[in-house]
């Protein structure tokens, strides 16, 4: 296309795109106290700028679009969220585990023994992971039930490994810690983000979720399910499979029929979850829930 016929072309764009807008600004040669100066730097690619106080509201729109627009790219119809303990260690180093708290003192040894004993866990993350990511369910033109984990180890890890191992990609949410946090090696590379605010990070857990499945957990994995029963409850949010593994723990640690009978939620709420035990007995329950 000559250079008059590329003017007159309608569809082409009229201004240059901003990485090339920036080459421009860095091939400049140009040296001076003013071109010298922070004030001159282009504002998209001053980051002492963009970390300053009053642009929290920029880096909160730039942590929801990001990861978004990629997810959209990447044909993301819906996702299958996995939340649970970053303690709770794989079934092939349970005993080097119990090997090395057998010198502990006694109250040690026994939460030693007693996250060992949930490494079954890993393995019902790992198989619900790998049976929806085998299903690979197409709708849209988008894929549906994207294994979904906050990215870090244990439960997370064993997700993103079911879906590695299924020969499917799955997403990865990172967030920033005080110590050092990085993402599993099985999440798909450009689908795994780093979050600096939780809010953000939340939202992106469940904007795209079609089912939870809740493994025992800490305060994390306490947060992340009551914040998605109240959005249900309060009807903020529609009704999705919310899948708790393993009554036992559940029951000890949370008693839920006593807020009911406090009068503090209603028996329907009590509806909200369902407790299973086996990835099979989840995936048949969100099979039965969407009719698939």
């Amino acid at each position: 296309m000559t250079k008059n016929r590329k003017e007159r072309d309608l569809a082409r764009r009229k201004f240059y795109p901003a990485d090339q807008e920036a080459s421009f600004a860095e091939a400049c040669e140009t040296r001076s106290p003013q071109t010298e100066h922070p004030a001159y730097r282009l504002a998209f690619r001053d980051i002492d700028f963009l970390l300053r106080e009053d642009l929290r509201p920029v880096r909160f729109q730039l942590e929801l679009m990001k990861p978004e627009i990629l997810l959209e790219e990447a044909n993301v119809g819906s996702t299958l969220v996995f939340y649970g303990s970053a303690r709770i260690p794989p079934p092939e180093a349970a005993e080097t585990a119990l090997e090395g708290a057998r010198k502990l003192p006694e109250e040690q040894r026994r939460v030693v023994e007693s996250l060992v004993a949930k490494s079954k866990y890993y393995t019902e993350a790992y198989k619900l992971a790998k049976i929806a990511s085998e299903k690979t369910i197409i709708e849209n033109g988008k894929r549906q039930f994207v294994v979904c984990s906050g990215g870090g180890p244990s439960i997370m890890e064993a997700a993103n490994k079911g879906a590695y191992d299924a020969g499917a990609e799955s997403i990865g949410l990172n967030i920033v810690l005080p110590h050092e946090q990085a993402p599993n090696p099985y999440v798909t590379p450009n689908l795994s983000f780093q979050f600096h605010y939780f809010a953000l990070r939340k939202m992106h857990f469940l904007i795209r979720a079609r089912a939870l499945a809740v493994f025992p957990g800490g305060f994390g994995t306490f947060d992340e399910m009551f914040e998605v029963m109240t959005l249900i409850q309060t009807g903020k949010m529609q009704p999705i499979p919310i899948l708790l593994f393993g009554q036992e723990f559940w029951n000890r640690v949370v008693n839920l029929e006593a807020l009911c009978e406090e009068g503090t939620i209603s028996p329907d709420d009590l509806k909200l979850f369902r407790f299973c035990e086996t990835a099979e007995e989840a995936w048949g329950h969100i099979c039965g829930f969407y009719k698939i």
